[in-house]
């Protein structure tokens, strides 16, 4: 635990393939419970045109052994700001890196993305089913209904 970003001055890492995720034990491993990050002010870079993409992000997991330390995500999520992906492409990576790094019982996570062409493009991934008894709530993010 001494090598994690909490507590200490850390730069944004300049790509999601040189950020780091923390992980911390779970306190509680015999129990399943839903963890919730939601990071509304989530961007990119269109790979095409340079120019800027934004999405409400929704990260819902089921927790194994391993937590994901908040600091560090927060770093992860970041690094995206200069990164060129598509839309289905930033979601789907960041879902599978955590499934990678952290091995959850479930995770979904929910790109709700601006329009950009007059198109907004939801994205959803999830691993696996969500443990039996598990309550899992609604993302609560709106379908993008424009002015109308």
């Amino acid at each position: 635990m001494n090598d994690l970003k909490l507590g200490a001055p850390t730069a944004l890492p300049a790509s999601p393939d040189e950020a780091t995720l923390d992980r911390v034990p779970n306190p509680h491993p015999d129990v399943d419970y839903v963890a919730r990050f939601a990071a509304p002010e989530f961007t990119s870079l269109c790979p095409v045109t340079g120019q800027p993409d934004f999405a409400h992000l929704v990260i819902d997991y089921v927790p194994g052994d391993w937590l994901v330390e908040s600091k560090s995500l927060k770093l992860y999520l970041g690094s995206f700001r200069n990164h060129g992906a598509f839309h289905e492409d930033c979601t789907v990576a960041i879902g599978k890196r955590l499934v990678a790094e952290l091995s959850p019982r479930w995770l979904r996570i929910g790109g709700y993305w601006y329009p950009r062409g007059g198109i907004p493009i939801d994205v959803f991934f999830q691993s696996g089913a969500l443990p039996e008894g598990v309550w899992a709530p609604d993302q609560g993010v709106a379908p993008y209904r424009g002015r109308g």
